[in-house]
C-alpha cells in the first residue's frame, strides 16, 4: 500500500512540474503599441479586471514626457495639450485638471510606478483592447503628424498613380488620398555617366506626357513636389559620373535649371558599395557625400530642398555614409526593404532605424516602406516604428499599389496638419 501512495505521490509532482511552466506562460501579459511590443523590468499584472503597467516604459513609447515627485509619490504626464496628474494608492487622477474616478489606483510594485493601462491610454487619445485567448493588450496610437511623401511613377490602368493619388482616371481629379500624402516625388528622371539629365532612361523611369498637368493638379490640392532622379549602378553609371568632376559639375547644372518647377530634388542614387571594400568603399562613399554636397550648396541658394533616397545602412549596399549625407541633405529617406522575406522583418527595420539615428537627426530622417511587399496588417508596425522614434515621417513605394484598406491604415496613423 505505502508502494501505491508513493508512486501517486510521485505522479502528482511529476504532474505540477510540467504544469507550473505552461501555467506561468498563460499569466504573463503582453503590451503592443502599434502593433510593437513593449518591454518592462516589472511585468504587467491584472488587478480586479485592470490591467496595470509600468508608468514609465508605456510613456516614453508613446512620447509622452513624464515626472515623478517622490514628496508627494506624484506622477505627472504631458502629450500635446494632454496633462495627466495621478497619485500613488489614490483612485482619483486629474485628465486636464478634471478629477476622474479609478477602479484601481496606481502601486509601486518591484520599484516601478504602475498604472492603469486604459485610464492612461484614454487619457493620451489611444484605443485600447485587450484580447483574452492570447493575454494581449493591444494600442493604437493616435494619429500623428509626420510627412508622408508618395512616389508617383508610371503604371498602367490598375497601377495609375493619377487615379490612386486622386480617385479618377486622368486627367479628372478629385480630393481622393491627398489628405494623406503632402509630398509627391516624381520618378521622371535620370542621369548617364557623362551627366547629361534624361527624361527617359533605361531602367524605365521617365517624364509622362501630359506631365505638366500632374504638376498643376499636385498644386491645387497643395501637394509638394520633388523632382527625382533615379540612377543605378547595375552598369556602372553612377561610379563612372562620380569620378569624372566635369560630369558632376554638369549633372548639377542641369538639375539645377530644372528644379525651379519643383520644391526640390530627390537623388535616388541605388546600388552604391556592393563590392568594393576598406579603401575602395570610402572613396566610393566621399564621392556620393561630394556630389550630394555639391548639389545640395547650389539648390540653398535657390531655397530648393535636397532629399537623399538610399539603402539602409544593415544593407548589402555599403556605399552611403549617413552621418556625412546628413550634414548635405536635408531629408533622408532609408529604403529600409528588399531584406528578403515578406513583409519586410520587423527586426531588420528596427535595427536599420536604431543605426541610422546614430548618424541622423530624427527631424531629417524619414522611413521608405515598400507598399507592394507589406499588407495593411503588417504596414502597421512600420508606421508605429516611425512614430516611436519621432522620425521625420514615411516614404510610400509606390503610388498606384496602395489599396483602400491602406490608405485606412494610413489615414488612423498620420495627419498632415
Amino acid at each position: 500500500m505505502n508502494r501505491l501512495y508513493f508512486a501517486i505521490l510521485i505522479i502528482i509532482i511529476f504532474a505540477v512540474c510540467i504544469a507550473q511552466p505552461v501555467l506561468a506562460q498563460e499569466e504573463s501579459i503582453q503590451v503592443f503599441i502599434d502593433s510593437l511590443p513593449i518591454s518592462f523590468d516589472v511585468p504587467p499584472v491584472n488587478q480586479n479586471g485592470r490591467i496595470l503597467v509600468p508608468f514609465r516604459s508605456i510613456a516614453e513609447a508613446l512620447n509622452v514626457e513624464v515626472n515623478w515627485n517622490s514628496d508627494t509619490q506624484t506622477i505627472n504626464a504631458a502629450a500635446g495639450k494632454t496633462q495627466i496628474e495621478l497619485q500613488i494608492g489614490r483612485k482619483t487622477a486629474y485628465h486636464n485638471q478634471t478629477p476622474l474616478t479609478l477602479d484601481v489606483g496606481p502601486q509601486i510594485i518591484g520599484g516601478r510606478t504602475l498604472i492603469p493601462l486604459r485610464f492612461f491610454s484614454a487619457a493620451c487619445s489611444c484605443t485600447v483592447q485587450w484580447i483574452e485567448s492570447s493575454r494581449e493588450v493591444q494600442i493604437a496610437s493616435p494619429p500623428k503628424k509626420m510627412a508622408v511623401i508618395g512616389f508617383y511613377a508610371l503604371g498602367d490602368s490598375r497601377t495609375s498613380s493619377w487615379t490612386n493619388l486622386f480617385a479618377l482616371p486622368y486627367p479628372e481629379a478629385s480630393k481622393g488620398n491627398t489628405d494623406v500624402v503632402g509630398t509627391l516625388s516624381l520618378g521622371w528622371y535620370s542621369l548617364d555617366r557623362d551627366g547629361s539629365l534624361l527624361t527617359k532612361s533605361r531602367t524605365g523611369w521617365q517624364r509622362p506626357d501630359g506631365w505638366e498637368n500632374v504638376l498643376k493638379t499636385a498644386g491645387k490640392y497643395a501637394l509638394e513636389t520633388d523632382m527625382v532622379i533615379h540612377v543605378t549602378d547595375e552598369d556602372g553609371t553612377i561610379s563612372s559620373l562620380l569620378a569624372n568632376k566635369e560630369a558632376m559639375n554638369k549633372a548639377s547644372g542641369e538639375i539645377i535649371k530644372e528644379v525651379a518647377k519643383y520644391e526640390g530634388v530627390n537623388l535616388n542614387f541605388e546600388g552604391l558599395g556592393l563590392s568594393q571594400k576598406e579603401e575602395e568603399l570610402t572613396t566610393v562613399q566621399e564621392e556620393f557625400t561630394a556630389f550630394a554636397t555639391l548639389l545640395s550648396r547650389q539648390l540653398r541658394k535657390l531655397n530648393k530642398d535636397l532629399t537623399l533616397t538610399i539603402h539602409p545602412p544593415n544593407s548589402a549596399y555599403q556605399g552611403y555614409d549617413y552621418g556625412a549625407l546628413a550634414e548635405a541633405a536635408d531629408r533622408i529617406i532609408m529604403m529600409a526593404y528588399d531584406y528578403g522575406p515578406k513583409p519586410e522583418p520587423i527586426s531588420l527595420v528596427l535595427q536599420a532605424v536604431e543605426m541610422a539615428t546614430r548618424n541622423v537627426p530624427l527631424e531629417k530622417l524619414v522611413l521608405g516602406i515598400s507598399v507592394p511587399y507589406e499588407t495593411p496588417q503588417s504596414i502597421v508596425a512600420k508606421i508605429g516604428l516611425a512614430k516611436r522614434y519621432n522620425l521625420d515621417g514615411i516614404a510610400l513605394w509606390r503610388l498606384g499599389v496602395i489599396s483602400g484598406e491602406t490608405w485606412e491604415v494610413l489615414r488612423d496613423m498620420t495627419r498632415k496638419n
